[in-house]
């Protein structure tokens, strides 16, 4: 998926949950409006995606403020010590995670700032729960087959 249609998908599910990408433009990136299509083009390529999805109005609105969202958090790898301080490797699977917490943008704008792609962080909370359930399946298929 390209970077603009990425862009496309992330402003929609904000726009659903109130934010007004058009008065958002306005105020932070021009003074003329180019129309839907040219303003995500623009976001997209002269490098503003960050102002877009770092802003805090775009946050609020995207992780609607007190809503149940469901997300998936990617599987994991690392090292720690174990009770006999040998180092293990700890292996977590891929699962769903469920947030109601009023100020949750305010967590995920600091997740995205550490993370070292924010556009496939936001991707994360695109799924459905129809989709999560294909890939829950998916993934437990490609485990029984290993």
């Amino acid at each position: 998926m390209a970077r603009d249609e990425k862009l496309l998908t992330l402003i929609r599910k904000a726009e659903t949950n109130g934010f007004d990408l058009q008065r958002w433009y306005l105020d932070h990136i021009a003074t003329e409006w180019p129309g839907d299509g040219k303003a995500i083009s623009i976001l997209a390529t002269e490098g503003r995606t960050s102002a877009l999805i770092f802003s805090h109005d775009f946050a609020r609105a995207f992780w609607n403020r007190g809503a149940q969202m469901q997300f998936v958090v990617p599987a994991s790898t690392y090292l720690r010590l174990n009770g006999q301080g040998e180092v293990v490797t700890i292996t977590r699977k891929r699962f769903s995670r469920r947030t109601l917490k009023p100020d949750v943008w305010q967590y995920h704008l600091r997740q995205m700032v550490v993370s070292d792609d924010p556009l496939a962080y936001l991707e994360r909370f695109l799924c459905s729960e129809a989709e999560f359930a294909v890939r829950t399946d998916d993934l437990g298929a490609q485990m029984s087959a290993s």
